[in-house]
């Protein structure tokens, strides 16, 4: 066997990041929650899980409440109510972004908080349509929508 047949995949790997545990893909993200590995807590809008979709089992959490898309002055509250302390957390959002100042504030609260890279929809494209460049959706991860 040659070393690159080898060689983990670079996908399933955590890749390091400042203030939490890592960036991990959407597959992978899927693979430790479905594993009971990590629980996954989905910190998108209640808005957006009702028009875009959600993940059959996931926490619910919203990091910021829409429309101001301000920080929820309750959201350690809610996360300590539904994830044990200390629990292995993937953070999803819609892109990505939100998802590392969550698991910044995930990993200070004593998680072990890895950020979903992509998030549920991932990237615009050239014409600024996203769920045509990675995310959770396009990689074919469960999901549902209504």
């Amino acid at each position: 066997m040659n070393a690159a047949a080898s060689a983990p995949n670079d996908r399933d790997q955590p890749r390091p990041a400042q203030g939490y545990a890592g960036d991990v893909t959407p597959e992978l993200a899927c693979r430790w929650w479905q594993e009971g590995r990590a629980v996954l807590v989905d910190i998108r809008t209640d808005a957006e899980r009702d028009w875009v979709g959600f993940v059959p089992g996931a926490i619910n959490v919203e990091w910021k409440h829409w429309p101001g898309m301000q920080v929820r002055p309750d959201f350690d509250e809610q996360l300590r109510a539904q994830v044990p302390a200390g629990s292995r957390i993937v953070m999803l959002c819609r892109s990505g972004v939100r998802s590392i100042a969550s698991s910044r504030r995930a990993t200070e609260l004593g998680y072990e908080a890895y950020n979903v890279l992509e998030g549920f929809q991932g990237d615009p494209d050239e014409n600024g349509h996203r769920d045509t460049r990675g995310g959770w959706r396009v990689r074919g991860l469960p999901w549902r929508q209504g």
